[in-house]
This record gives structure tokens, sequence and C-alpha cells, in this order.
């Protein structure tokens, strides 16, 4: 069974949703076209927005063999993550609707 830990990207302080939002998207299209393989070990992404702060979060679940690339991938987008639990393993059905959507592959 395939093993996932959860990966809490961060917007930059203060920034708000619509800005957020289109940093996630270039950093998952830049993922997806830069590194497809990286890209395929996003699982599923939460369907909500979290408040940290005056930063904004939103969780995703990354396969634990891809989450090098991915966590890399972050930070040469500018995100900053939360700390992530190596201990804190979730399985794919954990990522259940409506709290998450699994991503196309």
């Amino acid at each position: 069974m395939d093993e996932y830990l959860c990966l809490t990207l961060l917007s930059p302080p203060g920034e708000g949703e619509p800005e957020f939002k289109g940093r996630l998207s270039s950093l998952w299209s830049a993922l997806l076209r830069g590194q497809p393989a990286a890209f395929e070990k996003v699982y599923a992404e939460a369907t909500a927005f979290e408040r940290h702060g005056n930063q904004l979060g939103k969780r995703y679940l990354v396969e634990t063999g891809g989450v090098e690339a991915v966590t890399a991938a972050v930070a040469a987008a500018g995100l900053a993550l939360l700390p992530i639990d190596p201990d804190d393993l979730y399985s794919k059905y954990e990522a259940a609707p409506p709290e998450w959507f699994w991503i196309e592959h």
C-alpha cells in the first residue's frame, strides 16, 4: 500500500487567496511540465484553505517517494512549508471527499 505525507504550503505573509491560488497554479503547472514523474506523486489536495496566522495554507498528500522533489519545487517557487512530520503517514483512503479531492494524472 502506498503511503503519503501531508505537505502544507504557505502563502507569503498577508497574501490574499486569489494571489495564493495563482502561485499554486503556477507551481503545479511548472512541476507538471518540468517534472511529470514528481507531479504524479501528488495524490490529493485539500478542498479548503486554512489560516496560519497571517498566512494561508493549503494541504497536499504526496507519496513518500516524491516528497523531496515536490519540496524542492515548492522552495524554487518561493513558497514556504510547515514542517513535515515523517512519522505522520496517510493512506489514500484517508483522502476522502468532501475534505479532499484527488488530482488527475
